[in-house]
């Protein structure tokens, strides 16, 4: 996935995700429906680290959040003008309670309106299903509904993902953790932002405010051969990792921008 914003074509499939906001991720960031051209490979690397976070795991055998670093490769590839098909692969991470591991992989697959580009409004919906190691996530099998709805303002833009996350125990136990970002252009490179990532709960019932999660990202990107998104997130809650850092490396593996020519 690049930074930028382009966006939904249409279809179906599968679900899968990243666990509930307040546990340790391979990935935070915001879709804006960006999506690799026919035909290019693109390869992203996420790295986290948490200096300062929650002490106790979510579940027994679980991750401490606390001094702890996870990551991802994000490979993709565009099949279509509206359609990216992606795997992460390792999923991996060094935890203050557990060493170092690898977390299990996953399979995207990213639908985007192709006219997205020259138009103010953008869309897209991407589906993800996840096959997880035990002390990564209690379900083995997880899932991600993720919506991509924006608009730009001249040089700024509003995106919003309403995602949803599946671990497969019926309507009433999906996840509703939505996350925002509100962009301001200041070159055609130079991008700074806001980024919001909450977690609410099962639909069936909202935790209380308390034991919600929410925590507010200072981002700036930098779009070129190599683009970069860096980040530092700050917690609202006491269910919130107090300070997570984040850093996103994209690049073309082939095509004429290519970091390499495959």
């Amino acid at each position: 996935m690049a930074v930028a914003v382009r966006s939904l074509g249409g279809a179906l499939a599968l679900v899968a995700a990243a666990g509930p906001a307040f546990a340790l991720t391979d990935e935070i960031q915001v879709y804006t429906g960006d999506a690799a051209p026919p035909g290019v490979f693109n390869l992203t690397l996420h790295s986290n680290y948490t200096p300062s976070g929650l002490r106790q795991p979510d579940f027994p055998g679980g991750l401490v959040d606390d001094r702890s670093y996870s990551g991802a490769a994000e490979w993709a590839y565009g099949v279509t003008p509206w359609f990216e098909a992606g795997m992460y692969m390792p999923l991996y991470s060094i935890s203050s309670n557990h060493g170092g591991g690898l977390n299990g992989w996953k399979l995207r697959a990213l639908f985007v309106n192709p006219d997205n580009p020259t138009s103010d409004f953008y869309y897209g919906l991407n589906f993800e299903f996840s096959v997880n190691a035990g002390h990564w996530d209690q379900e083995r099998y997880t899932g991600e509904v993720r919506p991509i709805i924006g608009y730009h303002f001249g040089p700024v833009s509003l995106t919003i993902n309403p995602i949803l996350d599946n671990s497969y125990r019926g309507l009433a136990a999906l996840d509703f953790a939505p996350a925002t970002r509100l962009d301001y252009a200041l070159s055609k490179q130079w991008a700074v932002a806001v980024e919001e990532y909450d977690d609410f709960g099962e639909l069936r019932g909202f935790l209380p405010g308390r034991e919600q999660s929410h925590q507010l990202y200072l981002v700036a990107d930098y779009t070129g051969p190599v683009s970069v998104e860096g980040g530092i997130g700050f917690g609202l809650t006491p269910a919130t990792d107090h300070l997570t850092l984040k850093l996103i490396l994209t690049g073309d593996l082939n095509g004429p921008d290519g970091v390499f020519n495959l």
